[in-house]
């Protein structure tokens, strides 16, 4: 397994119980036997009962020593997740993770999909995480650790509604939830797996690729960055939790672990930071430390402003972002700092991050032609938005 190349962390998460959701097949699983690797003990929450009993069989013959544990369910129905909970409680006590993996796709457009399946996928996709969280949340409040884990699926796609809407809303979950958990040891965050190709991912897309009068190859190869194989993406969903205090309050994705934990490396940037020349490398400096002073400079005047003009503008931007004004502030602090120091390899870990920062500045820039309505001034602050995008450009080619 892929998790093996760090043997460092065989058994990094001994004595901890973790709730996963959907974990018969696909990503479920292979998130299951990292997390066993790390020595968890996890309860299988699984509707099919063929696939449960295997994912359990496999995961326990892996290890031997009795880490997991099937839970046959249908979180559709709020009656078995209720008695799942009070079992488990029972049983465990309060788990030490809540991840919720479990989700059920419908593609089509929004007239053609049956509402039942919106109802359905409501339960599944959203419902259930919200009842979990209510459930176990009081006791991890209590003793004051715990980690819950909603996984997302941003942004509007079409033909995707049905399933996106609520995956979209386990982000807004996520993001309410761990306001309310500031200053405590309970931690929340939001993951994506990126494009896997799951049974389940196959048949949705060849329904989406259709509608777009597109082949599932074509399909794959427009999106082929984002491609991540089913094992690394369980990788790093399990990784994760180990760094749930650094994610919190964040949408991140299995990469950005990954390459977290130096699994995967971007052979490109690689063979790039040998070949940069010393002019190249001043620029690079120059055009990120740039970045960081915009940025600086921005986040200051974001402090200024008043509390409900404040929470509009810091709620858009980790809409963006997928962390908070200030975890940005200290993240983009420190590549400053690793990149004048000449460690170049920011530029390849921190890419998402970067097109990210430059995906909101684009934003600020559309919301400014609607609101300035003085000529003079619209030039002046298109030309400079403008000219903060052109740097993060500039950063991202060279």
């Amino acid at each position: 397994m892929l998790i093996e190349d760090k043997p460092e962390l065989k058994n990094s998460l001994a004595g901890k119980i973790i709730l996963l959701t959907g974990a018969g097949g696909g990503i479920g699983l292979e998130t299951a036997k990292a997390l066993a690797y790390l020595g968890a003990k996890i309860i299988i929450a699984e509707i099919i009962n063929d696939k449960g009993i295997l994912a359990e069989k496999i995961i326990n013959e892996l290890y031997d020593n009795n880490q997991a544990e099937f839970y046959q369910i249908d979180l559709a129905v709020e009656k078995q997740v209720i008695e799942m909970t009070d079992y488990i409680m029972k049983k465990y006590g309060c788990p030490d993770v809540i991840f919720n993996n479990a989700t059920i796709t419908k593609m089509g457009a929004l007239d053609e999909v049956d509402i039942a399946f919106w109802d359905k996928s409501y339960a599944v996709n959203l419902k259930a995480p919200l009842l979990l969280t209510q459930k176990f949340l009081p006791f991890m409040k209590e003793r004051n650790s715990g980690v819950i884990v909603f996984v997302s699926s941003s942004g509007a796609t079409p033909y995707m509604g049905a399933y996106e809407v609520f995956k979209s809303a386990q982000v807004e979950l996520c993001n309410t939830l761990s306001m309310e958990l500031k200053d405590t040891n309970v931690h929340s965050y939001t993951i994506g797996p990126g494009l896997v190709k799951t049974e389940t991912a196959i048949n949705a897309i060849q329904i989406v690729a259709a509608k777009m009068d597109m082949s599932l190859e074509e399909f794959y190869s427009m999106n082929s960055q984002h491609i991540l194989d089913v094992e690394s993406a369980g990788v790093g969903f399990a990784l994760s939790v180990r760094n749930s205090d650094s994610y919190n309050g964040q949408e991140i994705g299995s990469i950005q672990v990954l390459m977290d934990y130096n699994l995967v490396e971007n052979e490109s940037e690689q063979a790039n930071s040998t070949m940069r020349s010393e002019e190249a490398c001043k620029e690079i400096q120059g055009y990120v430390k740039k970045i960081y002073m915009t940025y600086e400079e921005q986040y200051n005047g974001w402090k200024s402003m008043n509390v409900f003009e404040k929470q509009w503008v810091l709620r858009d931007f980790k809409k963006f972002m997928g962390l908070s004004s200030e975890q940005a502030h200290d993240r983009l602090k420190v590549i400053n700092s690793n990149i004048q120091c000449g460690d170049y390899k920011a530029l390849s870990s921190e890419r998402m991050f970067f097109e990210h920062l430059k995906e909101y500045w684009k934003h600020q820039l559309k919301l400014l032609q609607g609101y300035e309505k003085n000529k003079n001034k619209l030039q002046e602050n298109t030309q400079i938005i403008s000219g903060w995008i052109l740097d993060i450009e500039k950063v991202l080619v060279l």
